[in-house]
């Protein structure tokens, strides 16, 4: 994880007071996936400017027009989000360096109201380490797993059926460090997410050049270490954030701190990550300073995007499914500065881009045939937006 700007500004004298909601227009959850109904997209993002939390927008996938709600709820520092299975809770990570006096971060979950999408509060727990970037849910809905950035971590967290998070089922810490000494003096996981095949967890981990992977025990709650017990890139790659194809067979890790992509093969049944190729996120001839951040299949499996922050791009390329080989289509400008996470709409014709460091959010239109991008609508302005999450 790149050190952003604000970022050690924001670990410093930060709690975790929650505040109200702000009121905002009707918003019809139900039927959203339907032609033509708008959908929900909530915005996690950084409260040390502007932002008072977690904003809400209605998308229409017909179109492409954007409009803004408001504030869904105000929380400190909702960098990322995940929603529960069934959409009626939605978990947001509290990235900060102290929660309740103590060297942690938070998790926050909510309620979403299906007459207005708007968030209400219902408990906070530790994170179980500073600086959590990162939150997934299991697939049955039943727990909550973080990463943390600072803290080198993964925990675990039991959620309930009313959305309450109960105590620490399981806190794992990694070992070591990378080849890059200002970066990787210590683990730095950064991302956490299930298997297609939901047997297996994998978190990568920026500061020790690796992918570990876990095997799932969903009735106690707890990540079991796998045999093989890691991916590992190249010393210095600084791996990011891991995706999956489509046909759970392929998967893709961004690597942060040396601008590359790799494309694996995925054994679901063993939980093996195998490298196929790798690539640079950049073009040839771009000799700035950059960091990778986020990366995406498209829904129909023949493309995957990734995002440059620097070069303030999202690279795209041709995947072959067969052999997992990459093919460089292009990049195409964010049409800002830091763009840090960006999301493709379940309809695979749209993606929004959050741009971190100039506010805002831009739309583009993904052609189904060569996946390339191309700008539209005009930029939606929320302060420093980092996630992007469709109802």
């Amino acid at each position: 994880m790149t050190e952003r700007p604000a970022r050690r500004d924001l670990m410093k004298g930060l709690g975790l007071a929650s505040l109200g909601v702000a009121l905002s227009p009707h918003l019809d959850i139900e039927g959203q996936a339907e032609k033509g109904v708008e959908r929900s997209i909530y915005v996690g993002t950084y409260t040390s400017a502007t932002s008072r939390g977690i904003h809400l927008l209605r998308f229409d996938p017909v179109t492409g027009s954007i409009k803004v709600v408001g504030l869904a709820a105000e929380v400190v520092n909702p960098s990322y989000l995940a929603i529960a299975p069934g959409g009626r809770h939605l978990c947001a990570v509290n990235e900060v360096g102290t929660f309740n006096g103590q060297p942690v971060g938070g998790l926050t979950t909510f309620a979403i109201s299906p007459q207005d999408g708007l968030l209400r509060q219902i408990n906070q727990v530790s994170s179980g380490g500073a600086s959590p970037c990162y939150v997934s849910l299991d697939p049955a809905g039943r727990h909550v797993l973080a990463a943390n950035y600072s803290g080198g971590n993964l925990i675990v967290v039991p959620i309930g059926k009313d959305g309450v998070l109960g105590q620490t089922s399981h806190l794992v810490q990694h070992q070591g460090s990378g080849g890059n000494p200002q970066r990787q003096a210590g683990p730095r996981a950064h991302c956490v997410i299930f298997s297609p095949q939901r047997r297996h967890v994998l978190a990568v981990d920026l500061g020790i050049d690796r992918v570990m992977i876990y095997r799932w025990d969903g009735q106690q709650g707890k990540l079991i270490p796998n045999s093989p017990a890691e991916f590992r890139t190249r010393p210095g790659a600084g791996p990011r954030h891991i995706d999956f194809h489509p046909n759970g067979r392929l998967a893709a890790v961004i690597n942060e701190l040396d601008s590359t992509l790799i494309s694996c093969s995925w054994d679901g049944a063993k939980g093996e990550l195998k490298e196929i190729q790798t690539v640079p996120t950049l073009p040839a001839g771009f000799s700035g300073t950059n960091y990778c951040a986020d990366l995406h299949f498209h829904p129909n499996g023949r493309f995957v995007y990734g995002s440059n922050r620097g070069h303030d791009s999202i690279g795209i390329w041709r995947v072959d499914a067969r052999s997992g080989s990459l093919e460089l289509v292009g990049h195409e400008s964010t049409g800002g500065r830091n763009p840090r996470n960006f999301v493709i709409d379940p309809s695979g014709r749209w993606l929004l881009a959050a741009n971190q460091a100039s506010d805002s959010i831009i739309l583009f239109r993904i052609d189904q045939k060569t996946g390339r991008l191309t700008r539209t609508g005009q930029p939606v302005t929320i302060s420093m937006p980092v996630c992007l999450k469709f109802l």
